[in-house]
Parts: structure tokens; C-alpha cells; sequence
């Protein structure tokens, strides 16, 4: 694998891993030169976007014989992914945890002998009451969501009884999904309490309201994971690469044998039967027989596409996948308040708030917002909003990152609306003509998570042929 720049390396903004220097920090070797003209021929297959969705249809398609050419529109590769520091630790800005219910990824965890590491738990845990935000033990609070959500995902296991087929009791899928996660808490008629402890968690994950998220969603992760919620946690929120996403993403990438090229932003795909020609923002043309792209389904609507997108890829689109809202922040906080985690009820500016690790002069957080009025960027919000949880806390820096306000992602991870499941699934599995479609969104299993991009990296690149 090499990389190329469009422009000279001094000239990458802060966000780029892809400096002189961040290169060389992640592994990717040195910078090549500029050109690449002379070499357009020598590939046969194109991969639109630098993910792990992208990563594992480029190295798929190296090991059926091709020689693959990544287009990556930002400054570095790694799509919604992203390793980073923040005051001397590692962080993940995207997508972080991983386990061994996540075949794909976990497969890829084993092949390259990387290790994982176990975020500890809380101490205590902050639910919404009557009377505001109340400090319960662990095993009390979350002993009664695990009550609560096993009411909530009941049948769950039966009904998605083989999670990688999701369609596979297709007529009793059909039946339900339409019912969205507040029609299904609805349905229930919970205590206020109750009801305050498990709708800021459900909707934490649908992308800040349970009127948006389909129940069909998260039922099949709830199986996905084992059906407990024991098994929930540790599937989804325990373990992280110990030497972050960015290794392992490196590491496919290195197995791609592909050409990297950051900074091209795509603008159009034609496909005229004999090949696939891809056109770049700046006016540059690719050509290959085949290619996949390998981007967020929210972005597809970005990108010209001829012959057009298929009626449900451009339902897709225009309806999005993505959650419309979604903001990661790290924080720096002091104060005595412990390895304190909080799940506010629906609407709170805060979805969640989860210890990481101490620091010399306070802790580290991380927090999850999908609010749609709130910016997590900003420290003044952030700090009043914390306090709103925990009066003690006070938070002196931020490190965020609003998804749905990166041009190359329009949205954080997926969680679909009612009905995209039975109306969508299936067709956006499919390639059109010599193009197929690869990302974590549409993944059949663990969509939206990195286990769904490798997934749906090589069923993309498989599906070409």
C-alpha cells in the first residue's frame, strides 16, 4: 500500500493522521510523490472511500487477482473511525468497541494478533427521576434497565432467530417493522420512572428520539449480542483495540496492496456498461471495470451517478441512515465525582456519559450527543449540560466530533427508520451494473458498527466477480 496526496503534506489541516509525521506515527510509510496519471492504467477495480468498508473490498478484491485504487475524499483514511490523542491518551473520535460476537472484525482482530483492552465500569450511576438526576449503585441501575430492556427486545431471539439473515422470518419481520422504538415503549405502558431509565437509552442509539429509530433495529442487535443485557454491554461497549481502530485499519490496508490517494473527493460515478469512469471534484478521471463505493449512505446523494441510483439506494439517501445528529466528545473533567456514568431520559442534550480513564489532574469522559439544537463542540454548553447531570463535575477542555456536520459522513453511525428494513435491505445489497455498494450501513448483521463495513466490504467486492 502507498499514499498519495493531492496537495503537499504541510498543507493537511490538524485533523489529518497523514502529516509527515502522523504517517509515520500510524505506519503508513512515507508520502509518495504528487502524480499518479502514469499509473491510472494499471488499476482494475476502484474503491470510493478509505474506511473499513473500503479497506476490506480493496483487499477482497486483491485477493481475487485485481489491483485496487482507493479514492479517499478527506485528509486521512479511516472513514467514521478515527484514532487520536487527547491529553496524552489514545482516543477513538469514531467508532471504537469491538467483541467476539462481531465475527468479521473480530476475525481481523485475529489474523493481525491485535490485543484488546477492557474499559472498567462505574462506580455509581446517574438515571433520570421525579426529582432531577439521581446517583444509583451499579447493580441496582443497571440491574432494572437489564429488566426493563429484556421486556422491551421479548422475542427478540426468536424473531431474529439468524441475525445475519435479518429477513429470514420474513412475513414476521414484515409484520413489525414498521413499529417504531416509542411504539414499542408505548406498547409496554411503563412506570414514569421506568419509563425515564430506558428511553434515553433507546434512544441514545435510534439518533435522539425514539419516534425516528425502528424497534426491528435494535431487536436484531439485542440478538446479535446473545439477547441479555450482560451480553449487550459487552458486546457493544467493553472491549477496544488496544492499539486503536487506526492499527487495525492499517493492517487491512497494508494486506489491499491498493494506491491510497487522500484529498479526492469524488463528484461523479458513470458506469457505460464497459467500464467505470470515476470523476474527482477537481476534474481528474479514473477509469476501471469495476468499482465500489464505499461511503455512508447519506453521502450517496453527493455523489452524480450514471446511470442513476437505483429507486431503493436513492430512497435510501434522500431518507437517510445515518443518524441525523450525532456528536463524540472527550472531556477533561475535575471534580470528586468518581467513576460516575450517566443515562439521562430522552432529550437530554447528553445521551450519555461514560468514565475512561484518570488523569494526573482529573478524569477523562467520553459522552454521546444526538440532540438536535445542542453543540457538543462548544465548552460552555457542554460543561452547563454535564453540570445539569452532575453539579460537581467541571469540565476544562473538549476534543468533539459532529458527524452529521463532516461533509464525507452527513450523519453518525446507522440506525434505521421504521420500514427501511423490509423496503430497502435487500435491494441495497445488490451492485448495480459494475458498481456495488459497501458500508457499515447496510451491513446484514452489525450494521453500523466496524464489524458491519468489514461485512459489507467483502460482499461488495465479492459481488463484482
Amino acid at each position: 500500500m502507498s499514499i498519495v496526496t493531492t496537495q503537499r503534506s504541510e498543507g493537511l489541516s490538524r485533523r489529518g493522521l497523514l502529516t509527515a509525521a502522523g504517517v509515520a506515527a500510524v505506519g503508513l510509510g512515507a508520502l509518495p510523490g504528487q502524480g499518479l496519471a502514469e499509473e491510472v492504467a494499471a488499476y482494475d477495480a476502484i474503491v470510493i472511500g478509505g474506511g473499513f468498508a473500503g479497506a476490506t473490498a480493496a483487499k477482497e478484491l486483491r485477493a481475487r487477482g485485481r489491483r485496487p485504487l482507493i479514492l479517499e475524499a478527506r485528509d486521512r483514511v479511516g472513514g467514521r473511525t478515527w484514532t487520536d490523542t487527547f491529553l496524552g491518551k489514545k482516543v477513538e473520535r469514531g467508532g471504537t468497541w469491538v467483541h467476539w460476537s462481531q465475527p468479521h472484525v473480530w476475525a481481523e482482530m485475529m489474523r493481525y494478533g491485535l490485543p484488546i483492552v477492557e474499559d472498567p465500569g462505574p462506580d455509581r450511576v446517574i438515571l433520570s427521576t421525579d426529582g432531577g438526576p439521581r446517583s444509583f449503585p451499579p447493580a441496582e441501575a443497571f440491574g432494572r434497565i437489564g429488566e426493563l430492556l429484556g421486556r422491551v427486545f421479548e422475542g427478540a431471539p426468536a424473531l431474529f432467530d439468524r441475525p445475519f439473515d435479518p429477513l429470514f422470518r420474513d412475513a414476521d419481520v414484515r409484520a413489525i417493522d414498521g413499529l417504531s422504538l416509542r411504539g414499542r415503549l408505548d406498547q409496554l405502558r411503563l412506570p414514569p420512572q421506568d419509563e425515564g431509565w430506558i428511553n434515553g437509552f433507546t434512544a441514545s442509539y435510534a439518533g435522539g428520539t425514539n419516534a425516528r429509530g425502528a424497534y426491528t433495529q435494535m431487536a436484531k442487535w439485542w440478538a446479535l449480542a446473545g439477547g441479555t443485557n450482560s451480553a449487550w454491554g459487552n458486546a457493544t461497549g467493553r472491549y477496544r483495540v488496544e492499539p486503536g481502530t487506526g492499527a487495525l485499519l492499517q493492517a487491512i490496508l497494508a494486506d489491499s496492496g491498493a494506491q491510497v490517494r487522500l484529498r479526492t473527493p469524488v463528484a461523479s460515478v458513470a458506469d457505460n456498461g464497459k467500464q467505470v469512469v470515476v470523476t474527482t471534484r477537481s476534474g481528474e478521471r479514473f477509469t476501471a471495470p469495476i468499482a465500489v463505493v464505499a461511503v455512508p449512505v447519506n453521502v450517496w446523494k453527493k455523489i452524480a451517478f450514471t446511470p442513476a441510483l437505483p429507486a431503493a439506494h436513492a430512497a435510501a439517501t434522500q431518507e437517510g441512515i445515518g443518524v441525523p445528529n450525532g456528536t463524540k466528545i472527550w472531556l477533561h473533567i475535575r471534580g470528586d465525582i468518581g467513576r460516575v456514568y450517566a443515562q439521562p431520559a430522552e432529550g437530554n442534550p447528553i445521551g450519555s456519559l461514560i468514565p475512561f480513564a484518570q488523569l494526573d489532574d482529573g478524569q477523562l469522559f467520553v459522552a454521546f450527543s444526538f440532540h438536535d439544537t445542542f453543540d457538543g463542540t462548544d465548552l460552555r454548553q457542554v460543561q452547563d449540560a454535564v453540570r445539569a447531570l452532575e453539579p460537581k463535575a467541571d469540565v476544562v477542555a473538549i476534543k468533539a466530533q459532529n458527524w452529521a456536520k463532516d461533509e464525507f459522513s452527513l450523519g453518525a453511525a446507522a440506525y434505521l427508520q421504521p420500514g427501511q428494513l423490509t423496503r430497502l435491505h435487500e435491494a441495497l445489497q445488490r451492485p448495480s451494473g459494475r458498481v456495488a455498494f459497501a458500508t457499515a450501513d447496510i451491513a446484514r448483521g452489525w450494521n453500523g458498527y466496524i464489524d458491519g463495513a468489514i461485512e459489507s466490504g467483502v460482499r461488495a467486492a465479492r459481488s463484482l466477480g
